[in-house]
Formats: structure tokens, C-alpha cells, sequence
């Protein structure tokens, strides 16, 4: 007992002294949560919690460009820009906007969309008329016809779903206006027609002289609100879920990615004590590999815990004074402990085993911080595996931070207990089990040698 106590100190003044070191450990996933959370906020925000910013150049001014602006205002997914600094958006301004990227989105409505759509919709009515046995009119289209439109302008940059977000509503937008405008024209040439079709069918009853009979007085109105309700909930149900923020996903992401990043100094303070002899100098004497060992984890695991306890109080008070909504934490921080502590458990032994393997410090660094940042790629904290091919997925379930990251958020974000999250406990205790056993054996090795 008295051995393992010696080691931790050993190991935590060596931390002490080394100041850049404690840094790198401490304060940059710190700063890793803030910048990424900061970035991942606006960009939820921008794909479907604040409205779009579009820039909006009505050069009709008619009836269209009106109902256009009003339901894409109504629609609240959109905000519509007329004005840039006091002065009214032209078309010219707009595109320019647009092409250096200070908006994504232009729409424009040419001069006369608004009488061609008119035209356009009289000459549908018409032809959607069928009497039996007379051939139905097809509305051929004029030259106004085919230039008019509504013209969307986007910046090349923007991502494919944002675009078809907003393409998506001013269809649905245009097609509600369409609904109305046929319903209307619908209204003023059916009984025009019925009056001719009924006119024909009595003539040759009541004589060529007899005057026009007139149909009885008929009026179309087409509600344009939907028919079946769509309905948004989550597929958990529980009063107490709360909406998941950037806060959820990015301080247990990034957290885990810390914890995994002590390999670079776990491994090489033991290569450093390899090279100047002072492992060798342990080794001779009743000291186990065992108890070093555990010396060297008692101490990582407390780095660990506190590493995990300012990502914590990060996430929580010093996000939302920059904004975004902070990390919220009840009941759920006792389901998170055991997590936490099989993580560091499982961060621990991957810094010895890759320490006792290494043959110098540049192997055990290089080696060490690549493997994870390939291990955190493929684990979903960069990106959520969802969005990843098929077979990177696949991949995902091999890496060690996947498993802590699905074991908090079932916590954080799926309201589950700790019963829910004992695969991924186990995954991660079993990943501490085989490094410490292979590190062991690799000391035992270098001291039989």
C-alpha cells in the first residue's frame, strides 16, 4: 500500500512540474468544448431553430410577390430581407450579396410573373372544365408565359439539405397561392361554361330564340391547410426529456476525448523513466509491475475526474455567458459517475499499455495522439456517426470513445439509467482489462530482460 501511495505522488508531482503538460490536459479540452459548442450552436440554429435569412426583390409588385412575402413571413422559418443598410435590395444587389457569401439566398420575382401566373391560371380553369362530348381545351403556353417565374439564386457553398430546406418551403409556399388562385378562377369561368353547355342542351327543345337559362350562382373556396395533422415527438416517451443542445453533445464528446488524450504523458513519463534508468532501479527492487502499475492508474484516474469535473462546470456556467444554452445536470450526475470512471479506467490503460510497448518517446507521442484522433473520428466525436457511411459505422463500434459517448448520451439525452448503459461500462472495463494485462506482461518482460 505504501508503494502504490509513493508512485501516485511520484506521478503527480511529475504533472506538477510540468506546467505545459497540465495545460494541455487540462485547459484545451476545455477550450475544445467552448470553440465546438460555440460553432455547433450557430449551426443548429442556422438548419432549423432561427430563421433563414433570405434576401427577398420584388420587382413585379403585384399580388404574388405580396402573398409570396406574407406566407413565407407567416411560415416563421424564414426571415425575409428587402433592405441592406438603409437601401432597398435590387436585383443586380442581391446576386452580388449572394456570390461573396454575405447571404446565402436571394429570391426573385421578375416583372410581370404576377399577370403571366394570372393568365396562366384563367387558361388551367378553362381547360379543367370536361362537358361530355366536347373535347376538353388544352392551355397552350404563350412566350410570357415560359420567362416568367420566381428565381432563386444560391450561394455554391451552401450545403444540399440547407438548400432544399428553403427551396422546399417557397414551393410549398407557391403551391398554396396556385390552390387558391384555380379555386378562384374555378369560380368566375365554370358557371360560364355551364351557362354554354346548358344553353346548347335546351336549344334544340325550346328554339333557337329562346333566351340563355342561368345557372344558379356558384362560388369556389379551396382551403389550402393540410388534411392530415403531422406530428413531431421523440420516440422516448418521458415527461422529464429534455430538447438535446450542443452543450449535450460536446462536453461529454470532448471530455472523453481529454481522458484518452493522457497517453501522451502517461507514456511517456514511462518511457522517460525507462531511458534514465529509474524503472530499472524499481525493478530491483520486491516491487511488483503490478503495483506501479496501479500507482500510475490511481493517479490518471484522478487527472481524469478532474479533467471530467471542469469540462462539467465548463458546460454549465461558462457556456451560457457566451451564448449558447449550457449544460444541465440533475439526477442524472449519479448514473454519469460510474461512466466516468470506467472511461478514465479504460483512458488509463491505453496510455500504459501503449507506454510499455513504445521504444522511445517520439513512438509513444506520435503513435499515441494519432491513434486518438483517428479513435475519436470514428467514435463520433468530431461527427455523429449517424451521418457516417455504413461501413464507418461499423468501424465506429470498435472505438472505445464510441462507447463512452453512447453510454452519456443515453443518459444526458435519452433519459436512460444506468442499467441502460452497462454494455458500454462493460465494453470499456473489459478495453481496461486486456491493456493492463498486455502492459503487465510487457514489464515483466523488460524486467526478466
Amino acid at each position: 500500500m505504501l508503494t502504490i501511495r509513493a508512485t501516485i505522488i511520484k506521478e503527480l508531482l511529475e504533472l506538477a512540474r510540468d506546467r505545459a503538460g497540465l495545460l494541455v490536459l487540462l485547459v484545451m479540452p476545455m477550450a475544445l468544448v467552448l470553440i465546438i459548442s460555440l460553432v455547433q450552436d450557430n449551426v443548429m440554429q442556422a438548419t432549423g431553430e432561427a430563421p433563414i435569412r433570405v434576401l427577398f426583390v420584388d420587382i413585379d409588385r403585384s399580388f404574388l410577390g405580396e402573398a409570396i412575402a406574407r406566407q413565407l413571413k407567416n411560415s416563421g422559418g424564414i426571415e425575409l430581407v428587402t433592405q441592406i443598410m438603409g437601401t432597398t435590395v435590387s436585383e443586380e444587389t442581391a446576386k452580388k450579396s449572394v456570390v461573396k457569401g454575405d447571404y446565402q439566398f436571394s429570391i426573385i420575382i421578375p416583372a410581370g410573373t404576377g399577370a403571366a401566373f394570372k393568365e396562366k391560371i384563367r387558361s388551367r380553369a378553362k381547360s379543367t372544365i370536361i362537358i361530355k362530348g366536347k373535347a376538353a381545351s388544352k392551355a397552350l403556353p404563350s412566350d410570357g408565359e415560359r420567362q416568367a417565374g420566381v428565381t432563386v439564386y444560391f450561394d455554391p457553398a451552401v450545403q444540399g439539405t440547407f438548400r432544399t430546406a428553403v427551396i422546399n418551403a417557397l414551393r410549398m409556399v407557391v403551391l398554396g397561392i396556385e390552390f387558391q388562385e384555380q379555386a378562384a378562377a374555378l369560380s368566375v369561368v365554370f358557371p360560364v361554361e355551364l351557362e354554354k353547355a346548358v344553353s346548347e342542351m335546351m336549344r334544340p327543345l325550346m328554339g333557337e330564340s329562346s333566351a340563355p337559362i342561368p345557372p344558379p350562382e356558384l362560388n369556389f373556396s379551396m382551403d389550402t391547410a393540410p388534411v392530415l395533422r403531422l406530428t413531431e415527438e421523440s420516440a422516448i416517451n418521458s415527461r422529464l426529456l429534455k430538447r438535446p443542445t450542443a452543450a449535450q453533445q460536446n462536453v461529454p464528446a470532448w471530455a472523453l476525448f481529454g481522458m484518452f488524450f493522457i497517453v501522451v504523458p502517461l507514456s511517456g513519463s514511462l518511457i522517460r523513466e525507462r531511458q534514465s534508468g529509474s524503472l530499472a532501479r524499481l525493478m530491483t527492487m520486491p516491487v511488483s509491475p503490478v503495483t506501479i502499475l496501479i500507482g500510475k492508474i490511481c493517479a490518471y484516474l484522478f487527472v481524469c475526474l478532474v479533467q471530467f469535473a471542469l469540462m462539467l462546470l465548463a458546460g454549465a456556467y461558462l457556456l451560457p455567458l457566451l451564448g449558447p444554452s449550457g449544460l444541465e445536470i440533475g439526477p442524472e450526475l449519479v448514473s454519469i459517475i460510474p461512466v466516468v470512471l470506467a472511461a478514465s479506467l479504460a483512458a488509463s490503460g491505453y496510455g500504459l499499455m501503449v507506454g510499455t510497448l513504445a521504444k522511445t518517446y517520439e513512438q509513444a507521442s506520435m503513435f499515441g495522439a494519432v491513434s486518438i484522433v483517428i479513435a475519436a473520428a470514428l467514435g463520433g466525436i468530431m461527427v455523429p456517426v449517424y451521418v457516417m457511411p455504413r461501413y464507418m459505422q461499423e468501424l465506429s463500434n470498435c472505438s472505445p470513445l464510441a462507447w463512452g459517448l453512447t453510454a452519456f448520451q443515453d443518459i444526458l439525452v435519452r433519459g436512460g439509467s444506468l442499467r441502460t448503459v452497462l454494455p458500454e461500462m462493460s465494453y470499456l472495463m473489459l478495453f481496461f482489462t486486456v491493456t493492463v494485462t498486455i502492459s503487465g506482461l510487457a514489464m515483466r518482460n523488460n524486467r526478466n530482460l
